[in-house]
């Protein structure tokens, strides 16, 4: 995955936003919760960040390619960042993304869940 085929797949998930901040990183998020960061290394590496439960980050934290995600993980927030394919590649990251967005929808008031239409059962 590059920078641009996260940016279209995220952009493809109901009402998102995107903005560049924090030194160049892509955030997207939903209901203006940040669900993924992507950007590149200073070898121009993809690196995406995610949110994930608690057993999927105990899992991928110890898998080649995935670690914590940096300033997120170590104040105890389950995020990882995929900076190699090697365990997660780019058709399982885009799950993962799918259930970050998920996730991160959840956190929104039951107001904002309704008015975008999310998690209606």
């Amino acid at each position: 995955m590059n920078i641009e085929s996260y940016n279209h797949f995220c952009g493809a998930l109901a009402h998102t936003t995107h903005v560049v901040q924090w030194g160049g990183s892509h955030v997207w998020k939903i209901g203006g919760k940040v669900f993924a960061i992507a950007g590149e290394d200073k070898h121009g590496s993809f690196r995406c960040s995610f949110k994930v439960s608690e057993l999927a980050f105990d899992i991928l934290k110890e898998q080649p390619g995935c670690q914590g995600a940096p300033h997120l993980a170590s104040r105890g927030m389950k995020w990882i960042q995929r900076f190699s394919d090697e365990a997660v590649d780019d058709e399982a990251l885009k799950d993962y993304l799918r259930e970050s967005y998920r996730l991160v929808s959840l956190g929104l008031t039951k107001k904002l869940q309704r008015e975008l239409g999310l998690n209606q059962s």
